[in-house]
């Protein structure tokens, strides 16, 4: 059962693995796309192995990125499998990919290939840096874009990396977009395109105000760590038994937060009355509203400020995050029944759309081979052929 949504009778072909690649066509999937995951048999994707934790055998970090697809798992490197991996990829309607550049053609798979052979496909490359960058096989997984990119120099107190792979993540949307914006292009013209993505241009074009900023005054953006560079009181504050995060993003919020602190001298203060000069006396502002907020626990000042309209929140654990955002009436997480699992806990994505449901959990590697190949036209016969020459994985559900 694949989701019914907007992208309903879509095929995507995922070539991709690890990150980027297959959360992109987890969104597609989300929105009924039939997503068919390419791995390779015996081993699968690199994530299948990235454990502990495991539910039911499988790795929570490929649990968490491969929902709602199909597994075809058949070796790339064997002319007679490549050939059907290439006749699916021109069947379909998306081909996804993150392999290092040029490695693609070399299997025969490029864009190139199979555009020429379907014009309408819509065809997406996803790079660490880039194939039109020196050296065009520079290999990048997502701490060293993160150190390239300037994301590690203005984040934490000193150079610290992001806490997930952030850069995935933005290279998946990117892709993603990128991937919607030319089938509807292809609704209108017939004809598909090339959509690439590297991760440093997601990370590059993700740094946002700051870029921008070191574009602006010449220099290098300075660290704030919890705090915003150009937004004061917008940090993190110690309560009496724990932190709390305040984001008065304008001066009418930081004269409620100042009657809410009971302070309200400070908002009639000229250092103060501006968040221009907030920015400049930040070292005498910020010691006052934290000896104030260092009186009460954190749940009683998120009453106080939200009571108000302050944008303020608790700092939380995940665990925590997601027990919080269930207990408000929108959980976080969905149910589906895995075949080795059994019920397991999905994060939903970050949108919703009419109609949307789940109901495919991540699929067991080559759960779905005999069904894909018998859709291509392979006979049971040449299906148990290849299997029994390793070329394909297969492992239906019990």
């Amino acid at each position: 059962m694949r989701a019914a949504g907007p992208l309903s009778g879509v095929r995507v072909t995922d070539l991709s693995r690890v990150l980027a690649g297959p959360y992109a066509t987890m969104l597609l999937a989300d929105m009924g796309a039939d997503v068919i995951k390419i791995e390779q048999p015996g081993t699968g994707d690199e994530t299948r192995a990235w454990g502990p934790p495991h539910a039911g055998g499988e790795a929570a970090y490929y649990l968490a990125l491969n929902r709602g697809k199909r597994s075809l798992a058949v070796d790339l490197k064997d002319p007679r499998t490549q050939e059907l991996v290439r006749e699916l990829c021109v069947r379909s309607d998306v081909v996804v990919q993150n392999f290092r550049p040029g490695v693609a053609d070399r299997l025969g798979l490029g864009a190139t290939r199979l555009r020429a052979a379907n014009p309408a496909l819509v065809y997406c490359s996803v790079s660490g840096f880039g194939a039109r960058r020196e050296p065009a096989d520079r290999p990048g997984f997502d701490a060293v874009i993160q150190a390239e990119s300037g994301l590690m120099s203005v984040t934490g107190d000193e150079p610290t990396k992001v806490g997930v792979a952030i850069t995935d993540v933005l290279a998946a949307l990117n892709a993603a977009v990128g991937i919607l914006g030319a089938l509807y292009r292809r609704t209108m013209t017939g004809r598909g395109d090339h959509v690439e993505v590297s991760l440093l241009d997601s990370a590059l074009s993700g740094m946002v105000n700051l870029a921008q900023t070191a574009i602006v005054s010449g220099e290098e953006p300075a660290r704030h760590g919890n705090a915003h560079p150009s937004i004061v009181p917008y940090q993190a504050f110690r309560t009496r038994d724990g932190q709390i995060m305040v984001a008065a993003g304008n001066d009418t919020l930081f004269r409620s937060l100042c009657a809410a602190l009971d302070l309200p001298a400070l908002a009639e203060d000229p250092r103060y009355s501006s968040n221009r000069s907030r920015v400049a006396h930040r070292d005498s502002l910020v010691p006052i509203i934290q000896s104030r907020l260092s009186t009460q626990d954190s749940k009683w000042w998120v009453d106080v400020l939200l009571e108000r309209g302050i944008p303020v929140g608790e700092i939380r654990g995940v665990r925590d995050a997601l027990a919080a955002a269930a207990r408000a009436g929108d959980p976080a997480t969905f149910t589906v029944q895995h075949p080795t699992a059994g019920p397991l806990d999905l994060v939903r994505p970050g949108f919703s759309v009419s109609g949307q449901s789940f109901g495919s959990p991540p699929p067991l590697l080559g759960e779905h081979s005999a069904e894909i190949l018998t859709e291509l036209g392979l006979s049971p016969d040449r299906i148990a052929a290849l299997s029994g020459a390793g070329l394909i994985g297969t492992q239906e559900k019990s």
